[in-house]
């Protein structure tokens, strides 16, 4: 990472150390939970994009033509031509520099999956991500094939009606279950079974409410099974303990927030749903092998 992401953070208020920003009303449709943006070769200069910050919604960006680098979390990429850029709500995400951008910015909140018709979206791999990946390469079929969707829901998206909702649900459904079938083949893996599912569910559980709950008894309650038949399933799945995935989850969002953010030890550790720092401290050297400050000190003198 350049100097640009190290000196940001010191740019970030304590009170809210990574900001969140929603997704912004359009005008003319006063649409909040959708929106379709396309480039050719404007410079987007928001300086706000160039510091550490958090998304509260799905992010597609269809790259025709771009150059720069972007980071997801503590991942880099180097943007590519004929690719798709994809996150999920509240990664920590940054650009290095405003560079002209060529394609297309596809943007949708939880909410706008929730509704009833939109609900089996959500099961869709590129939504679910098990890989984390960020990146999809497309040929240029593939980046045919979008483009004319993402015509048609460009223009739909601009048209409000009683029909629009409809047919922006089936244009996304077309374009989103495309785009799995490239995830499934750029990350292969097998149909998951029942198990397989059941630890897809508790991970999904653990990142919506790890601030809040720190036991496996808690997460097996939310699921309505005992909190023996998670961790044995847990464990058979992924060869780690349940414990195990929840306090790497927790360790995660520690180095990010000791990364990006001026927070105290002490901020940190109540942001994280510990009481005491002290047990914070010791939980993170558990985990680590280093002490929060320590990696601080380490992380902040490598990006520098």
């Amino acid at each position: 990472m350049k100097k640009l992401a190290f000196q940001a953070m010191y740019t970030l208020n304590s009170k809210q150390p990574v900001p969140v920003y929603p997704l912004e009303q359009n005008n003319a449709t006063g649409n909040n939970s959708f929106s379709i943006v396309h480039s050719e070769g404007a410079l987007v200069y928001e300086e706000n994009l160039l510091i550490p910050h958090r998304k509260a919604h799905y992010m597609l960006v269809f790259v025709k033509h771009n150059r720069g680098r972007h980071w997801v979390d503590m991942t880099a990429y180097e943007r590519k031509d004929n690719a798709l850029y994809f996150t999920a709500p509240h990664q920590i995400l940054v650009k290095e520099a405003a560079t002209p951008f060529w394609g297309t910015y596809l943007t949708f909140t939880n909410e706008f999956l929730a509704l009833q018709q939109n609900a089996a979206l959500r099961e869709l791999p590129l939504i679910q991500n098990p890989h984390n990946g960020h990146e999809l390469l497309l040929t240029a079929a593939d980046m045919s094939f979008a483009e004319e969707l993402l015509t048609r829901i460009e223009v739909e998206h601009n048209r409000p009606g009683e029909w629009q909702h409809r047919m922006l649900t089936a244009y996304l459904t077309v374009l989103l279950t495309y785009l799995s079938r490239l995830y499934t083949e750029q990350f292969p893996g097998n149909e998951p079974s029942a198990d397989q599912r059941l630890l897809r569910t508790y991970r999904a559980k653990v990142e919506e409410c790890f601030r809040e709950l720190h036991e496996v008894g808690a997460y097996a309650a939310l699921l309505h099974i005992s909190a023996g038949h998670l961790s044995e399933v847990v464990k058979a799945q992924s060869g780690r303990p349940a414990i195990k995935h929840l306090h790497e989850r927790l360790v995660l969002e520690a180095k990010r927030l000791l990364l990006y953010t001026p927070l105290s030890l002490k901020e940190l550790a109540f942001d994280l749903g510990f009481s005491d720092a002290s047990y914070f401290n010791r939980f993170f050297k558990r985990e680590t092998g280093i002490t929060p400050a320590e990696f601080r000190t380490t992380i902040r003198k490598m990006y520098q």
